[in-house]
């Protein structure tokens, strides 16, 4: 494993060109091979293998245990079926195998690197999400229909299923197709995250040296750092345990996305300020006269500091203002925290609920109404007028949607797992709050902001009563001042 991860530091120290030609050799062989493995699952399988019995199941527990009868024995492969393990099961096997589409931060961290981005980021997203889907599901079902689910290999499936089937000589292609699915998956994991240090380390988040880029603009330090970091991580984990680290890092890491679009979309912008002349000549006098009467309320909002109320909660501007994006923050602050109360109570009080024992229901209940309220409060405030290319739809049932999955599945992983995740994000904070917090090139620059505003105000302040205009027409002459 060392091997492989020092072989893959020195290619991604040429550059994006390089390591993205070995990447398709690597990808097209072992799509080749998936191919392979799924026709060969369909054509040699039995559709049986999906209809085991719980009693078949019990008799092979019996015989591996060496008990001398099946009286009081509960299977230890599940109750056999299409679902032996429930659905419990599959969402504890969901979470271990996120590592499956962990490569999509691979394609947004290459933002800067591509033609379009705007365009070419979401359809690479999307296909990818098709591709990595349609790979696992169709080596799950091919494995599945060769053999029985509880004669499988943890360790080495593929090979002893084919042994199974009497095609032994096959598992030498499929062995070549694990070398290069596993060097594909190094350069798919390796190369976003010196980039993502690289970003940070500009920023000055992290340490500056990490910054630097070699000739071919490769950022081959940061390459490096996470080259080692890596080879130490592979030396003292089993696979097991960095399999479930990588699955609670982009879980947790799809989740922060999912509360980030919520905020972003909710958040304040000037209204006026269009990117270009077309889209205000689009308007009409009327609603030319109606927005300008609703930002400028807006704006008289926010400056005279109302406290939040009912009617601000529910019928707010038309417009996104500061108070309207405050509630937005604090309902996504809820919806967090109940999320993971809701997924923990789920998790580890589900026979309570099932048994429908009173306190269980009781919590239930509280969690599901203070959810629903909070999204509830969210669809009622007005959204970004901004438009992109791609945005997410269904807002904002999605991303909570996301938010409460990848909670729960975070939940379904061992407490070993949140111990070590735990370690790790202690680490991270000590790094950011003692360093990245006092050299961030962004909040150097908003503290030059808040600094230039106060000796505005102070200038301001200086000025007579005739002199100083009133709030209204600040934001009027403000509002009808544009470059179109």
């Amino acid at each position: 494993m060392l091997f492989y991860i020092l072989c893959t530091l020195g290619l991604l120290s040429f550059g994006v060109k390089e390591s993205a030609w070995v990447t398709k050799v690597f990808t097209a062989i072992n799509i080749v091979v998936l191919s392979f493995v799924m026709i060969t699952g369909f054509v040699k399988g039995d559709p049986e293998n999906w209809k085991i019995s719980e009693e078949s199941l019990i008799n092979f527990t019996v015989i591996t245990s060496n008990l001398s009868s099946a009286e009081n024995v509960t299977s230890i492969f599940g109750v056999g079926g299409f679902t032996p393990y429930g659905l419990n099961g599959t969402l504890a096997g969901a979470a271990t195998c996120f590592y499956a589409f962990v490569g999509f931060d691979c394609i947004a961290t290459t933002g800067e690197e591509v033609k379009n981005p705007q365009k070419a980021i979401p359809i690479g997203i999307v296909t990818s999400l098709l591709v990595c889907f349609l790979a696992y599901f169709g080596v799950s079902a091919a494995l599945t229909l060769m053999m029985p689910y509880y004669l499988l290999d943890a360790r080495s499936p593929l090979p002893v299923a084919f042994e199974y089937v009497g095609w032994g000589p096959a598992k030498y292609l499929v062995a070549v197709g694990s070398l290069c699915a596993l060097s594909t998956s190094l350069l798919g994991s390796m190369f976003p995250l010196p980039r993502i240090m690289f970003a940070m380390a500009r920023d000055g988040l992290l340490f500056k040296f990490l910054g630097k880029v070699s000739k071919r603009q490769s950022p081959v330090t940061a390459t490096m750092a996470s080259g080692v970091i890596s080879a130490v991580m592979a030396f003292f984990f089993d696979l097991k345990a960095l399999v479930d680290m990588m699955s609670i890092g982009t879980l947790l890491a799809y989740t922060l996305v999912a509360a980030c679009v919520l905020l972003l979309r909710y958040q304040p912008t000037s209204f006026y300020k269009q990117n270009n002349c077309s889209d205000g000549e689009n308007l009409t006098a009327e609603e030319d006269g109606e927005l300008d009467g609703n930002a400028s309320e807006s704006h008289l909002t926010v400056l005279k500091e109302q406290d939040l109320s009912c009617s601000l909660l529910l019928n707010p501007s038309v417009v996104p203002t500061e108070q309207t994006s405050a509630v937005v923050h604090g309902c996504v602050g809820f919806i967090t925290v109940t999320v993971c109360a809701l997924s923990a109570l789920i998790t580890y009080g589900n026979e309570a609920i099932l048994s429908l024992v009173p306190w269980s229901i009781g919590l239930l209940a509280i969690f599901l109404l203070v959810f629903g309220v909070a999204v509830f409060i969210i669809t009622k405030q007005p959204q970004s007028q901004t438009r992109v290319v791609f945005m997410v739809p269904l807002l904002p049932y999605l991303p909570v949607l996301s938010i409460f999955v990848n909670v729960y599945l975070m939940m379904q992983l061992s407490g070993g797992t949140w111990i070590r995740f735990s370690i790790w994000m202690i680490f991270g904070f000590a790094i950011y709050f003692g360093y990245g917090i006092r050299h961030s090139v962004e909040g150097q620059q908003d503290n030059e902001s808040v600094q230039s505003e106060t000796e505005n105000t102070k200038n301001i302040e200086g000025m007579d009563d005739n002199d100083m205009p009133t709030e209204l027409d600040q934001f009027i002459r403000h509002e009808k001042t544009s470059e179109c």
